[in-house]
């Protein structure tokens, strides 16, 4: 989220104010990343009720913000957005907690849920369906679905909950990053990827010159085996003796030590 200060005058108002003490320089560092706090509250807003504002959330992420201000250190390796957001979204979140906002008959279905779940759950020895929740809590599958959604928008904010992580500046995260991201790829199937790769292009480099030409071609450059004859000079039958020549090779090479 960009403001509207140059990134030369915000360093002197963060100099003026860390080492100086300068009110003045304070005011204005809060101008000037205000638009964060909307940012943070119209998003926010999205998974709340009609009836709590935004400028509201406004308001109370305005404390956040300067709160933000106040224990930022500029000489920490971590931007200051990054480190605002999260206490704005943290302000937001226990004053909507004081109002408490959530019906209490959502509180309590949401209760009489959980446990129904987990009894059933105990006795299935499963993870019981919808339709055998919906059953057990007396309610046809819609009502109970209703419920679900009911409840989904009453708790969206658990999500943006901080935590404090262990490190040496005692920063905070939120549940939601310690989500996994289904698209996002695995680091250990990452390094397995890499490591076969490696092996592969080692395995490779071992092959005869025609043998490795045939791989290249068949696999970088997607010939087919009649092109690639065309291009060695040799018969269709001939590139596939050498293909899979080249690929029982190396399938020998990948082969784990005994």
């Amino acid at each position: 989220m960009e403001t509207n200060v140059k990134a030369v005058e915000l360093r002197e108002l963060w100099r003026r104010f860390k080492d100086d003490g300068d009110e003045r320089a304070r005011e204005r560092l809060v101008v000037a990343y205000s638009p964060l706090v909307k940012y943070v509250a119209g998003r926010m807003a999205s998974g709340l009720p009609p009836h709590v504002g935004e400028a509201d959330l406004i308001s109370y992420g305005l404390l956040g913000l300067i709160g933000a201000i106040e224990r930022y250190d500029p000489d920490r390796e971590i931007k200051f957005e990054t480190f605002a957001v999260a206490r704005i979204k943290g302000a937001i979140i226990d004053e909507l907690r004081s109002l408490d906002w959530v019906p209490r008959s959502v509180r309590a279905r949401a209760r009489e849920i959980e446990k129904v779940h987990a009894k059933l759950e105990n006795d299935l020895q499963r993870s019981p369906t919808e339709e055998e929740m919906a059953i057990k809590l007396d309610m046809d599958i819609e009502e109970f679905r209703d419920a679900l959604l009911e409840i989904a928008n009453s708790s969206v904010l658990a999500l943006d909950d901080l935590w404090t992580v262990a490190d040496p500046g005692g920063g905070q995260i939120s549940l939601l990053d310690t989500i996994r991201d289904p698209n996002a790829v695995d680091p250990q199937e990452e390094i397995d990827a890499t490591e076969l790769k490696d092996r592969l292009a080692a395995a490779i480099e071992t092959l005869p010159d025609r043998e490795r030409l045939v791989v290249a071609l068949y696999y970088y450059e997607n010939l087919t085996l009649r092109e690639i004859g065309e291009v060695l000079g040799v018969t269709e039958s001939r590139v596939s003796q050498l293909h899979t020549k080249a690929v029982l090779g190396l399938g020998s090479h990948l082969q784990p030590a005994a």
